[in-house]
């Protein structure tokens, strides 16, 4: 009789015997399952708000870092490929190279792609890469618009596949 009593008090109140079970009118700690809940994998409880809602810390330390070296270099890199594309919408080889120079890519590092197809034709966008560190700035100019990607770099030291670079 005890027992249909605070099961029906339980039911009525919106919380659970089950744990992890939580109904709309849960509030912090009327369960052990909302209360385990809350602790996240590093074994101390996750902040809560006034309202007791959990609350994710923000993550900062990226915003205050300084760029590193490649981030740097790809905002030079961008600068000088948007530069380049708005003067010629398919530069060639020694455009992009130049370009790369410009920004601060070391030149005797710098891989091309190539700029004429095995038949002869233009090609459809042109990349050039510039190794710095464990990373590969990585710049495009396709239809005169410029990318800019940080990647890191491949096993053999490069940063494009092939050899045709």
């Amino acid at each position: 009789m005890v027992a249909l009593l605070l099961l029906g008090s339980l039911a009525t109140t919106g919380c659970s015997l089950l744990p992890g079970k939580s109904t709309p009118g849960d509030t912090v700690g009327s369960s052990a399952g909302a209360a385990a809940s809350q602790v996240p994998t590093g074994g101390q409880p996750a902040p809560t708000n006034s309202a007791g809602a959990t609350q994710t810390p923000a993550v900062t330390a990226k915003a205050t870092e300084p760029p590193s070296a490649a981030d740097a270099l790809a905002a030079k890199v961008k600068a000088s490929l948007t530069k380049l594309g708005s003067t010629t919408s398919g530069p060639n080889r020694d455009q992009m190279k130049a370009a790369m120079v410009e920004a601060g890519a070391a030149s005797e590092k710098l891989e091309i792609s190539i700029d004429k197809t095995p038949t002869g034709l233009a090609v459809d966008a042109i990349e050039a890469a510039a190794p710095i560190g464990k990373q590969c700035v990585i710049g495009q100019v396709r239809d005169g618009k410029a990318s800019v990607a940080v990647l890191p770099i491949l096993a053999t030291g490069m940063c494009f596949v092939g050899d045709q670079h």
